[in-house]
């Protein structure tokens, strides 16, 4: 699921546009056979033949409702999204994730979505897509970061492997136990970036951004803590730069070589990882004063103005809780439907490795909210990375680097 991981990418651009086009197919509902329009970028890149089964699937079980797909890449989809917002074009039925929701939401696009059984779905990710009290999209797949170790290296210092009820504490005195320097083994990884820093500042008990989302409130104990958590890993128990660290595929080669004996990442890796000829295993993040782990959903919403918003919601909560979806996106190992069944999930749980996945679900017990930035999101990330790499390279201090990011930070929030 990385595509979610750029969705703040898209934030900007449909933020400056005023979407205030009123789509031809007016508001209502139609009697008899209708046709819904849905326009996604899920199933791009090898996966329109899965989405098809289950408009097939849908169609056979409500034969009065016909779905007719556009499928754009990730890449243009939000460009092509904006224009359709603007013109009244959009579908039906359209594709958003976590990153671009708050900003489509509040142009007063999106249709409430009323009656949806929310049993169905898991609690942490349905509320992300709901504003006031009232749901306004549907989750239909999420990823997220967990903790990977290397057991192997484990045992073979004698240290006893991570578990749920770890904190920074324990992972630091078992990554300074396992960093062994002359021997090539590094402790632990974790990168040095703006998606790292937002979700440590949550798991130091602060937030990024004040709770009005207009200033940045990381100038904060919590904020420093996060900064020196994540900073001071780089040439004591994590590489440096110099090293090669944040360049591509150095953290994936050195956990796959056996040199890496905690890694940061998310669980999109498992399939590449798969088999190694050494044990591993993943559990929850731990967190400074509490949990908080990245999570990256995608969902799907109805457009307030059409005319068979019935029907449009129907296609969305069978693309996006049903029984028929689950068993496709399973069997194609096509990201993780956010549905709280676990029977259904079952096929997942007891593949291996790694064999606690169990932990990709306990993740969504805490989720670390991602900030709504504004048109200068990327901006921000950019210069939160840049200052915690200037900290991680000792050429700042913590102490002076986060008052002066937060004021950069404050600047560019609109």
């Amino acid at each position: 699921m990385k595509k979610a991981i750029f969705a703040t990418a898209a934030v900007g651009a449909l933020a400056v546009v005023g979407l205030t086009g009123c789509s031809s197919s007016g508001s209502g509902a139609a009697a008899g056979p209708v046709t819904i329009t849905y326009s996604n970028f899920i199933s791009n890149g090898g996966n329109e033949k899965n989405l098809q089964k289950i408009v097939d699937a849908f169609q056979k079980a409500n034969p009065d409702i016909k779905v007719k797909v556009t499928t754009t890449a990730y890449s243009d989809y939000f460009t092509k999204l904006q224009t359709d917002l603007s013109a009244g074009t959009q579908a039906d039925v359209f594709d958003v994730d976590a990153g671009s929701f708050a900003n489509i939401q509040a142009n007063g696009v999106l249709a409430s979505l009323d009656g949806v059984k929310s049993s169905d779905y898991r609690t942490s990710v349905l509320d992300t897509y709901k504003v006031d009290g009232k749901q306004y999209a549907l989750p239909t797949s999420f990823s997220n970061v967990v903790l990977f170790y290397n057991k192997d290296l484990f045992d073979k210092a004698g240290a006893p492997t991570p578990t749920d009820a770890w904190t920074w504490a324990d992972e630091k005195a078992a990554a300074q136990k396992l960093t062994d320097k002359s021997a090539g083994v590094w402790g632990d990884y974790q990168p040095v970036t703006y998606n790292e820093y937002y979700k440590a500042v949550q798991q130091a008990g602060g937030q990024f951004l004040s709770k009005d989302g207009k200033s940045a409130a990381f100038d904060s104990a919590a904020g420093k803590t996060a900064a020196d958590w994540i900073a001071g890993k780089s040439g004591t128990v994590m590489p440096t730069s110099a090293d090669g660290a944040g360049t591509p595929d150095f953290d994936t080669n050195l956990f796959k070589d056996g040199k890496l004996a905690m890694w940061h990442t998310g669980i999109w890796m498992f399939g590449l990882l798969g088999q190694l000829p050494f044990n591993w295993d993943v559990v929850v993040e731990p967190g400074d004063t509490q949990k908080a782990s990245a999570t990256f959903s995608n969902a799907v919403v109805v457009s307030d103005s059409s005319k068979n918003k019935a029907a449009a919601q129907k296609w969305a909560e069978y693309l996006s809780s049903s029984d028929e979806m689950v068993k496709v996106r399973l069997d194609a190992g096509w990201e993780l439907p956010a549905v709280s069944n676990d029977a259904l999930l079952k096929p997942y749980l007891e593949k291996t490795p790694p064999a606690n996945r169990q932990a990709v679900f306990d993740a969504l017990e805490h989720i670390a909210v991602a900030p709504q930035l504004g048109t200068n999101s990327q901006q921000i990330q950019d210069d939160v990375t840049n200052s915690l790499g200037e900290i991680a390279a000792g050429r700042q201090t913590t102490a002076s680097a986060v008052p002066a990011l937060s004021a950069q930070v404050d600047s560019l929030l609109k």
